[in-house]
């Protein structure tokens, strides 16, 4: 075993080594405070520094970091077998990040869908103002393969939006699009099965999105399972957003 020593010269020392624990706390605690924004306390919303795009849902909106869906962070979205609500969910978000660069004065941005269940349904997402010509649909099979295209895709500078289905996978490879996201300021959708609410994610919010509950046919039943800031205990109940149900599936 080596022992260092370590010389330490009193009087080139820093003040605040020599001052008493009860004043450096202090010190320490009026520096937390003039951090402001960049300090989250955890029985508050944070703030999201990169940005937001309002989710078009009032009530969820009012219950996420920033006041919507963050820009360059992994949202976790799980549903159970057979169930498919994200288009009812996701879509106002959607549109509304292709409607912003069209009025920044460019062309509408992509919204990519990576190993989507079902043929997207052209007219339906059309009705609910998404530009369809500006939709890429890629087939992707295996996990592996919706994971390299996800992450391909999210470094394009015309998409505004990655969704991507996928099962059980590696926190690893999550962490990748995450960073990936982040690095480019991307919506990204990770839909999923609902036991992967037991699994470790990187993502910055995870929800588990149900079907009407009995006393609200026409609604949206919202568990927010992760986010910054203090633990929501009830579930949420989304008015829907006028997208008949039968359109849930087809569109997917």
């Amino acid at each position: 075993m080596v022992l260092r020593a370590v010389w330490v010269d009193e009087e080139a020392a820093p003040a605040a080594a020599t001052a008493p624990p009860a004043r450096r706390h202090r010190a320490d605690l009026a520096s937390w405070v003039q951090a402001g924004d960049a300090l989250w306390r955890a029985d508050t919303l944070a703030n999201q520094s990169c940005g937001v795009v309002a989710s078009g849902h009032a009530l969820l909106d009012a219950q996420l970091p920033g006041g919507g869906w963050p820009l360059g962070g992994l949202c976790d979205i799980l549903q159970d077998p057979g169930s498919h609500h994200e288009w009812q969910l996701l879509l106002p978000a959607l549109a509304a990040a292709q409607a912003e660069s069209f009025a920044h004065g460019t062309t509408p941005s992509w919204v990519a869908l990576i190993g989507a269940p079902y043929t997207p349904f052209g007219p339906g997402l059309a009705a609910r103002t998404l530009d369809v010509t500006r939709l890429l649909w890629v087939q992707a099979q295996t996990p592996a393969e919706r994971l390299w295209a996800a992450e391909q895709v999210l470094r394009c500078a015309d998409v505004a939006a990655v969704l991507v289905w996928l099962g059980l996978v590696p926190t690893a490879a999550l962490r990748r699009l995450q960073m990936a996201a982040h690095s480019q300021a991307k919506l990204l959708f990770a839909l999923r099965p609902v036991n992967a609410r037991h699994s470790a994610s990187p993502a910055l919010l995870r929800l588990r999105v149900a079907g009407p509950p009995d006393d609200a046919p026409d609604a949206l039943r919202i568990d927010l399972l992760k986010r910054r800031g203090p633990p929501l205990t009830d579930p949420l109940v989304l008015p829907r957003w006028g997208f008949p149900r039968a359109l849930d599936r087809v569109a997917a």
